[in-house]
């Protein structure tokens, strides 16, 4: 039997509602964020390198409703009307070192002056260095090279690996042309492709001024009132870091010791809330920064924080009309950036170009005349990065079906030839960016995946989501290596650690919606062997030899009918694996499970000195790393992944 449910209990015509609704407007005042020092023991945790101690807490004030939302009285539990599209506080961090001719990296440092050439053969020799001293049991491969025909190099740091995404789209466009033999796909790429890197006097700025901005999808800005002579105090090294929290978006000086909870730019926007954000770390100067944001309203901005400047794209969802949940530069590009979309579309803008109505052609089926909408295993290539259209000069650059379900995350491999993406269908694909072909696509054991990421040297693929596992996936040997029993509710972001990474054992991070920080240790020679397997032969050789003659041997129907979520049809079988039985994967404890906030975690984030956690609740915790005296006096700090 069917039960209506029940009535609201404040009409929207009664007074109630029209007080609470004054009311509102009213106490629309912001608050300020703090800054907290806490102490004791349940704000430290140990590993085996030492222990870690909360150095900071900063809390972000939560904004007020904007005067135009309609306050929600009593609301029905049973309703279906759609919510707004949230998240949790992530981070984009922004570093700029002075006093020194290279480049920062994570990876290592480079001279800012090689030539592409260099830069290649450099790239040749750490690979071949790298197959000279890894065995099958170490890495659990057999080979240095992936199936695409591309080296599987070491991430190359800064300068380096712009150059080297550069030849990626620049020189390789000759191989490229002979794939697909079109005289023209040169010039296209040409233009498709990073362009060099001008002085800030001669590169080109977003073009409307927030501050005197009219637009009602800004509300407000509140700037330092001493933002010029805080920019002007520098150091040897300035760590910027920006930060969302429900409709404000926080520009802040992570390097202050007293001040960093003083925003030095707040923006307000009316009703569409950023949940994406990043930082071009090829133009980053002190003068100049580019920084990409999507919202929930399928908006995206370009801000210009120096100068408080922007441009707004996809407006009204001229191109796509949902939200943008994850959003990265393309990596060496200046122009140049990548967009995953709810609706399932994988997007590439250029943040210089004015937008098309690509929506309206695309939803009556007119579609420009030089682009085609191509299938390829399943993966719909609606505007190819090769079309002519390109010389019209307008957005969007290229534009992919992926899935058939909200895009939740992705993430550019080292050499900036792929790119992973999850999405809530519970699939991770992977992408051939210059071939835009689709690779390999994996499942999770259960629901949809929430995070993403790669190891530094390339070989394995990190994914948590909403089977409270975090999985490692082999690139190289197309498998999966193990999964990582530590949380108890879903897992929103994971992280390597570079600092703490060598060529055998790799230390990374996950957090999640249990409010537990968890760091992991994984070495393939370290794995057991799961129980009810009777492989004979250590644990590395089993996976460096061809999985698919266990769980791989299952048909593709029964992979396809495992759940009810959409599965796009296939050509080549060979790149969709299925769900391997949980006795055939070795499980990997934590080496450290521990509750670091009262509030679901969000975003994680290893730096040198520093572990960095977010929540939704707007807490940015930075935890200090333990500092080893050794006996010469060096304070060490762990190993660090060398190319």
């Amino acid at each position: 039997m069917f039960v209506l449910p029940p009535p609201p209990k404040f009409p929207t015509g009664s007074p109630a509602y029209a007080a609470a609704l004054l009311q509102l407007r009213e106490n629309n005042l912001d608050t300020h964020n703090t800054l907290k020092f806490p102490t004791g023991e349940e704000y430290a945790f140990t590993t085996g390198e030492g222990t870690y101690t909360l150095r900071e807490d900063i809390h972000l004030a939560t904004p007020p409703p904007h005067p135009s939302e309609v306050p929600i009285l009593n609301p029905n539990p049973l309703s279906t009307s759609p919510v707004a599209v949230t998240a949790g506080v992530k981070l984009s961090l922004c570093t700029i070192k002075y006093g020194s001719d290279s480049v920062p990296g994570l990876y290592g440092k480079t001279s800012g002056n090689m030539s592409l050439s260099e830069s290649r053969s450099m790239a040749e020799d750490s690979l071949a260095e790298c197959d000279e001293r890894d065995s099958l049991s170490e890495h659990g491969s057999g080979s240095g090279t992936s199936r695409s025909g591309v080296s599987d190099v070491k991430s190359l740091s800064g300068t380096t690996l712009s150059q080297s995404v550069s030849s990626t789209f620049g020189s390789l466009q000759d191989g490229m042309a002979e794939i697909n033999g079109n005289n023209t796909l040169s010039s296209a790429l040409a233009n498709a492709g990073p362009s060099p890197v001008n002085k800030d006097s001669r590169r080109r700025k977003p073009k409307n001024n927030l501050a005197k901005s009219n637009s009602s999808f800004i509300s407000r800005i509140n700037p330092h009132e001493h933002l010029a002579k805080r920019l002007s105090e520098r150091h040897s090294e300035d760590l910027y870091f920006f930060a969302n929290l429900n409709r404000s978006f926080n520009w802040m000086d992570y390097a202050s010791p007293t001040l960093k909870h003083e925003p030095l730019a707040k923006i307000l926007f009316t009703k569409a809330h950023p949940i994406s954000h990043d930082v071009n770390q090829l133009t980053k100067s002190s003068q100049h920064m580019d920084v990409v944001i999507g919202f929930s309203s399928n908006d995206i901005m370009w801000y210009e924080p120096m100068t408080t400047k922007y441009n707004r794209l996809n407006k009204n969802g001229c191109i796509n009309s949902s939200a943008v949940p994850d959003i990265r530069w393309i990596p060496g590009s200046e122009n140049l950036f990548m967009a995953g979309h709810m609706d399932g579309a994988l997007i590439i803008y250029d943040k210089e170009m004015e937008d098309s109505k690509f929506a309206d052609e695309l939803q009556n089926g007119v579609l420009p005349e030089t682009s085609k909408l191509e299938t390829r295993d399943g993966f719909q290539v609606i505007k190819s990065i090769y079309s002519s259209q390109r010389s019209l000069k307008s957005n969007p650059v290229a534009y992919w079906k992926v899935s058939r379900k909200a895009i939740t995350a992705f993430a550019f491999s080292p050499d900036c030839r792929h790119v992973a993406v999850v999405s809530e269908d519970g699939y991770m694909r992977i992408i051939d960016v210059l071939k835009e072909k689709l690779v390999d696509v994996y499942c999770s054991y259960y629901g949809g995946f929430l995070c993403v990421c790669w190891s530094p040297d390339g070989r394995y693929i990190l994914t948590g989501g909403q089977d409270d596992l975090v999985s490692i996936w082999s690139f190289v040997s197309k498998t999966l290596v193990a999964r990582c029993q530590g949380h108890q509710s879903f897992v929103t972001s994971v992280a390597f650690d570079p600092w703490r990474c060598d060529e055998r054992v790799y230390r990374f991070g996950s957090v999640g919606e249990d409010c537990r920080l968890c760091l992991w240790d994984f070495s393939v020679k370290s794995l057991h062997r799961p129980r009810g397997t009777t492989h004979r032969g250590s644990v590395s050789s089993y996976y460096s030899s061809n999985t698919k003659n266990l769980s791989d041997r299952q048909s593709l129907q029964s992979f396809r009918t495992r759940s009810n979520s959409s599965v796009v049809a296939v050509e080549d079988e060979e790149a969709y694996h299925p769900i391997a039985a949980k006795a055939s994967i070795p499980i990997l404890p934590p080496v450290l499970c521990k509750q670091v906030d009262p509030d679901p975690l969000s975003s994680l984030h290893f730096r040198e000195d520093c572990i960095i956690t977010t929540c939704n609740k707007g807490h940015i915790r930075t935890w200090n790393r333990p500092h080893v005296r050794s006996t010469d006096g060096i304070v060490d700090k762990g190993p660090v992944f060398q190319p």
